[in-house]
């Protein structure tokens, strides 16, 4: 079990890595070939708009079948997509059709990986190891996903897109041999069969029901749709009105990567001194500076800075998040419902994060950057209420992941 733990920690890593490179490539061969905000931020919707149409009907998938074997066969999926995309470089015959279309399959891919990934783990993982494992597989997350994949992205995307793309694809290809070393029975215990609504209708009722779940995923709602909004529209924002290169682009996103390995070192003693509430209460405080500070900062290269600032508490108010939510979850939810649960609150949580992203690309073409970035500063403010309101010590002691393996003190 300790050595599924490591394979789980290393494909993390691996994955992230080339999904950071992949989220730097595409937006930016976008921007090569279209200087419209909207196209640009069209790739980022097509990244997300599959939690929003296929999230459900992979949780059952996820629930009926072997958890690693369809982890294996999205990135077997996100190796071809990335081969495609070299052919077309290579043949100079890349248009933004193909690079959305890349984005759709990288999209799909992502949804059946995370939401088999989520599920695995009260598998692979005995409870008392959940929590440290959820900190290191989170931590994982994002210094891959930002704080180095980012750079490194930028780095390999300045040497060449088919360096990059090279790259990312050989990585997925070496997390998808990573997945047979774990050991295990990841596919859930046989139950009736059903029809596929019947089985969807169960994951949301479970959802539903449970009023402090279904709070944090209708906050995730929000606060997601600011992370998708300013990952949507930083691009075009920072190689435009920011005056910044593709290097220094990438070394920007590592800004979130950082606070996200800094959270995800602090979430246990943050827990044990303040309590899980206000280890949590920092991701709608990060969020609401992600977004807030391009708002009011006028477009100049000075501005780089203290947005990168933002971007850093972020990633520590998100990995605070994101610990104790995969801790609650795991301890909550019945394994034969974890696929469909971890669908269902994705779907509420992150479905938002295209129709975000887009309104966002809107918004800063037909009026400004700081206008759309304004919008949703707005909006995450709103939080603060139902947070205080729902999301109470007395709620999280009661569930056991968090009166327990984290501790709370508040």
């Amino acid at each position: 079990m300790r050595g599924n733990e490591w394979a789980l920690v290393a494909f993390t890593a691996l994955t992230n890595t080339a999904d950071a490179v992949t989220r730097v490539a595409l937006p930016l061969l976008a921007v090569g070939l279209t200087d419209s905000p909207a196209l640009i931020a069209l790739v980022a919707v097509l990244l997300t708009l599959p939690w929003l149409l296929t999230a459900l009907h992979v949780g059952v998938l996820v629930d009926r079948h072997d958890r690693r074997t369809l982890m294996v066969a999205a990135e077997l999926a996100r190796l071809a997509s990335i081969a495609a995309l070299l052919a077309a470089l290579a043949t100079q015959r890349l248009s933004l059709p193909m690079v959305f279309a890349v984005a759709v399959v990288l999209g799909v891919a992502e949804v059946v990986a995370m939401t088999a990934g989520a599920s695995i783990i009260t598998a692979a993982i005995p409870a008392p190891h959940r929590q440290k494992a959820n900190a290191r597989i989170t931590a994982v997350e994002y210094l891959c996903n930002g704080f180095v994949g980012a750079p490194i992205g930028g780095f390999l995307v300045a040497l060449g897109f088919a360096l990059a793309l090279g790259v990312t694809g050989v990585v997925y290809l070496v997390g998808a041999l990573l997945l047979l070393v774990l050991t295990g029975v990841f596919k859930p215990v046989k139950a009736e069969k059903r029809p596929v609504h019947q089985e969807i209708r169960e994951g949301l009722g479970f959802l539903w029901h449970h009023r402090l779940l279904r709070t944090m995923a209708l906050l995730i709602t929000v606060m997601a749709g600011c992370w998708s909004a300013w990952l949507a529209i930083i691009p075009a924002y920072a190689l435009g009105p920011l005056g910044l290169n593709e290097s220094q682009y990438g070394f920007l996103l590592t800004a979130l990567g950082a606070g996200g390995v800094v959270g995800a070192l602090a979430v246990g003693p943050i827990n044990r001194l303040l309590g899980p509430r206000r280890a949590m209460f920092a991701d709608i405080v990060g969020s609401f500076l992600l977004v807030a500070v391009p708002a009011v900062l006028p477009a100049a290269r000075a501005s780089a800075i203290p947005i990168a600032v933002a971007a850093f508490a972020a990633g520590v108010g998100g990995t605070m998040w994101v610990v104790n939510a995969r801790t609650i979850y795991q301890s909550v939810v019945p394994d034969a419902l974890q696929g469909r649960f971890h669908s269902a609150s994705r779907l509420v949580g992150w479905g938002f994060t295209p129709v975000a992203a887009g309104l966002a690309g809107i918004v800063a073409q037909a009026v400004s950057f700081q206008a759309a970035f304004g919008v949703f500063a707005i909006s995450c403010a709103g939080l603060v209420y139902p947070f205080l309101k729902v999301v109470t010590s007395t709620a999280l002691r009661a569930e056991s992941a968090v009166a327990s393996p984290i501790g709370s003190h508040a």
